[in-house]
């Protein structure tokens, strides 16, 4: 914990969109005090390396709410070289509308292979999870998806909604599920 805070995250924002020619982007920064400007600024960054290939990014318990997570899914949607995405953006507190703006994120990112989403304790109801289906259910080229939405409120209808969406991707070789 180094509670680097939004001027934290603000400054490595601006540094990371510096480093255009990146391919592989790693950052850890759970347990760092940042909220919904926070994300939006390494959102911003990252939307400004263009030849992105792999995206590491672990935002898990700080306070970035939906509309951090709407930043990052707008600005993740930029990343159209990205291969893999590993984003844990568990304990943030989401909610449904969080996950609307991550499922169109994700699903702009259409040469997506591997999907690595932990949005777990995030109080996504059914909804929400329609809409991850649907962002996922547009990632045709997908082998690998892992996506844990423990400790959420889907429901019955919810896991019917990422059922469906998971049908689509018909290129899956390894599906991990976290519900």
């Amino acid at each position: 914990m180094n509670r680097i805070g939004d001027n934290g995250a603000k400054h490595l924002g601006e540094g990371i969109s510096k480093c255009v020619t990146l391919t592989s982007l790693n950052l850890n920064l759970s347990e760092n005090s940042i909220c919904e400007n926070g994300a939006k600024y390494l959102g911003e960054g990252i939307s400004k390396c263009v030849t992105l290939t792999s995206l590491n990014l672990n935002l898990s318990e700080n306070s970035i709410c939906e509309n951090g997570a709407k930043y990052l899914g707008q600005r993740i949607s930029k990343c159209v070289t990205l291969t893999s995405l590993n984003l844990n953006l568990s304990e943030n507190s989401i909610c449904e509308n969080g996950a609307k703006y991550l499922g169109q994120g994700i699903a702009k990112c259409t040469a997506l292979t591997s999907l690595n989403l932990n949005l777990s304790e995030n109080s996504i109801c059914e909804n929400g999870a329609k809409y991850l289906g649907e962002g996922i259910a547009k990632c045709v080229t997908l082998t690998t998806l892992n996506l844990n939405l423990r400790s959420n409120s889907i429901g019955e209808n919810g896991a019917k909604y990422l059922g469906e969406g998971i049908a689509k991707c018909v290129t899956l070789t390894s599906l991990d599920l976290n519900l």
